[in-house]
């Protein structure tokens, strides 16, 4: 209580200030009301919840930085703000707003010490050479399975441009365990970057990853002499990591053999290993469970991915926050409910606590075995807070507890605040949470709509089984449509693509997978050390059966999978103010989200769209013909196309023999010609360039161009390796460029997971 009242006295009790402000009564009215809005939601401290709001602000501000900001001048500022609310604590206005500016500022820091702390040299050039490091994990996939190494050496590079961890692509049918150390030949690259300018930074990602170069294998693979002892080097939690990396792999295996209806492997478990993954999966649905259990998704084929994705399931394969809510979840009721079936532990204990222990060692558990990736961890914090309230005699699922866990979540992991998994997670609960605050309220602002007692506008009130049944399914549909609204925005902006038959998809998916998988998988997981466990793998394979069947029958349905054209951040932004304004808010104030989410929705409705796309390699160009969509010259790679295609709200693939339409190729390169008729030319050979010089308004050229080149545009191999990725758009007489790597148009080193590449 006393922190409330602490709240409450820091708005004014009367607008006596406000006196000379009013309209007449009607403004005075409104004044009033405005101001016992703003001292109820400062009494129900929900001020608090745009802390974790303002330090990521800081820590976006953190990565939209060109340059590398100095690491000591943020903590400074964030000092001298903690130092400013200490001595203005008498006037609560200069106290909130230091304490908000130091939460900017502490932001800030967090994204520049974690940089700090995950910096190692990343490959800026294509090098092959002999690899040999120690395997740390390995993923098991249908094209051939992929490997995190810890480099020893490779092709003779010092340790101050060699990786410390690459990862790597092996041909299908090659065997490699974790815990092993091996030696390779590989053609390693840089990370790749963003596909197009406001894209998705995969570099970035494999930066904060600790990955450090990318590639395949050229060559055999050989063990080296002695490498049952070449552990020795490797540290206990890197030891640690690869065992459970065995284990997963090892209980892959067991799910693919029994949950596909086939028959059991040898006894023993290494052969299994063996044997398995060159078994072929007699369905999709071994694969679909092994990846919900283990996390494992490489033996899913992309089909199956798809069709998931259009049925707006395919969060349930990625291990996040829905698995730690059903291991949590499961272990808390299960164990109060044994519990409270002994009398003298029911009255004489905290079983509800006990529960919750339970929960808490069995998620962190889980947590480990499943990788503990970066989606693993900031579940499990999501879960421990909540956990946690309720040892603490809190309410366990309450907004003030999301914003604790979204505080811890960007400290720990400011680059996560980036990424649609964030984002959408935290959106969903936030937005299903304010709607059950909305729903039990008990005591409704001034001047809001009520709700009838028991449930929804237009729920019935009677306690009988057809009201209880109402009211079920209203609620179900309703938090669906609030989920998919609320996450919508982040997934059409990292995607640009939505899916309207989500809500039958979810519908229909979740309560079997939910109900039916997950409990058969918890059994076979604790029966598995004693063997006995293959029954309840080919039971949850058969309950998987109508899931799968479900999502390819929504993913067949007209518009199931809409392509919507890429808007910019500024949209997503207002977007995001707004649900965050709706939800964070308990008094009407939260309909001034309207304003907000109006302005995104208008900027989002009209995107800029680029005339010319450019390859950050340099192998092809995407150019805007006569009849509005793109054609394209020489050979980017197919997912680069589909790239820019989805971006521009184009659902064509990659193979679209449109796609060369009116484009003249030879071996020299290609020509096109923009919608005002200008002609751009794609020049492979160093030949041609000359003539292409002469003939062609923009020239685009992996080559070094020659300097009296008369083209009047022109972007060769040095811009190329300046840029990065590139677009085009006609305007104010020219050609406006906007490019990925922007910070080195002025020579500066740009982000250390940005480099200018070598070639």
């Amino acid at each position: 209580m006393g922190g409330e009242r602490r709240w409450i006295s820091v708005l004014p009790a009367r607008p006596a200030r406000w006196a000379g402000i009013g309209i007449g009564r009607f403004g005075d009215r409104w004044r009033d009301i405005l101001l016992h809005w703003l001292r109820t939601e400062a009494g129900r401290r929900r001020p608090f919840l745009w802390l974790p709001v303002v330090y990521g602000l800081g820590i976006a501000l953190y990565f939209s930085a060109d340059q590398e900001p100095a690491p000591w001048l943020a903590p400074l500022f964030a000092a001298a703000a903690a130092v400013a609310a200490f001595l203005l604590r008498h006037s609560w206005r200069t106290r909130l707003t230091a304490i908000f500016l130091g939460a900017l500022f502490l932001g800030f820091s967090a994204g520049s010490l974690r940089t700090a702390l995950v910096m190692q040299p990343v490959l800026d050039r294509i090098v092959i050479g002999p690899l040999e490091g120690y395997v740390r994990s390995v993923e098991k996939r249908l094209q051939g399975p992929r490997a995190v190494i810890d480099v020893s050496s490779f092709a003779g590079l010092g340790p101050d441009e060699r990786p410390a961890r690459v990862r790597v692509t092996f041909r299908k049918g090659v065997k490699i365990e974790a815990g092993t150390r091996i030696q390779v030949t590989a053609r390693l690259v840089p990370p790749p970057g963003p596909a197009r300018p406001g894209g998705y930074d995969f570099a970035r990602d494999a930066f904060f990853g600790r990955i450090g170069a990318v590639g395949s294998t050229t060559g055999p693979l050989r063990l080296p002499e002695g490498n049952g002892s070449a552990t020795a080097d490797a540290t206990l939690l890197t030891r640690l990591a690869a065992w459970i990396d065995v284990q997963r792999n090892l209980l892959t295996d067991r799910i693919v053999e029994t949950a596909g209806g086939q028959e059991r492997a040898p006894a023993t478990r290494a052969k299994r290993a063996e044997t398995a993954h060159e078994t072929r999966v007699r369905g999709q649905e071994a694969a679909f469970v092994a990846a919900l259990v283990t996390g494992k998704r490489g033996l899913i084929a992309d089909e199956t991915n798809e069709a998931l994705r259009a049925a707006g399931i395919y969060h349930v394969v990625s291990i996040g926050g829905f698995h730690m809510t059903l291991v949590a979840g499961t272990l808390f009721f299960l164990t109060r409910l044994s519990l409270a079936l002994i009398p003298g532990l029911a009255v004489g204990y905290p079983i509800r606590k006990i529960a919750a222990v339970i929960g808490i060692v069995g998620a962190s558990g889980y947590c480990v075995f499943s990788g503990a990736g970066i989606d693993t961890l900031r579940a499990l914090c999501v879960t421990l807070i909540v956990m946690g309230a309720i040892l603490a005699d809190r309410p366990a699922l309450s907004m003030r507890n999301l914003a604790l866990a979204a505080l811890v979540c960007l400290t720990l992991q400011p680059e996560a605040m980036l990424g649609p998994s964030f984002q959408m997670s935290f959106a969903g609960v936030a937005a299903l949470i304010a709607l059950f605050e909305r729903w039990d309220d008990p005591e409704p602002a001034a001047n809001a709509l009520p709700l009838r007692e028991g449930g929804p506008p237009g729920a019935s009130s009677a306690d009988g089984r057809q009201g209880r049944l109402y009211r079920m399914t209203v609620m179900s549909v309703m938090t669906t449509v609030v989920a998919m609204l609320a996450t919508g925005p982040f997934s059409t902006y990292h995607f640009q693509t939505f899916n309207p038959w989500g809500i039958l998809g979810n519908a229909f998916g979740l309560p079997i997978v939910e109900l039916v998988v997950m409990p058969f998988s918890f059994l076979a997981v604790a029966l598995y050390p004693l063997g006995l466990d293959g029954p309840f793998w080919h039971l949850a394979g058969l309950a998987a059966v109508p899931v799968l069947a479900g999502a390819r029958i929504a993913a067949g349905f007209p518009g199931a999978v809409v392509v919507v054209p890429a808007f910019g951040v500024g949209a997503l932004s207002l977007l995001a103010f707004g649900m965050l304004w709706a939800c964070l808010w308990s008094t009407p104030l939260r309909w001034l989200a309207v304003l907000p989410v109006a302005v995104g929705v208008a900027f989002a409705a009209a995107p800029a769209r680029p005339d010319v796309r450019i390859d950050r390699e340099g192998r092809g160009a995407a150019v805007r013909s006569a009849g509005g969509r793109f054609v394209i010259l020489g050979n980017p790679s197919a997912f680069v196309v589909e790239q820019w295609l989805k971006a521009d709200g184009d659902g064509r693939r990659a193979d679209d023999p449109a796609l060369k339409h009116n484009v003249a190729c030879d071996r020299f390169g290609c020509v096109a010609r923009l919608a005002d008729g200008r002609s751009v030319a794609f020049t492979r050979d160093p030949a041609a360039l000359a003539e292409d010089c002469r003939r062609a308004a923009l020239l685009i050229t992996p080559r070094q161009t020659p300097p009296d080149c008369a083209a009047a545009y022109v972007i060769d191999r040095e811009d190329l390796q300046r840029l990065g990725a590139i677009a085009l758009t006609s305007g104010n007489g020219g050609l406006i460029v906007e490019s990925t790597h922007d910070s080195n148009v002025a020579g500066g080193e740009g982000r250390p997971w940005r480099r200018p590449a070598g070639r």
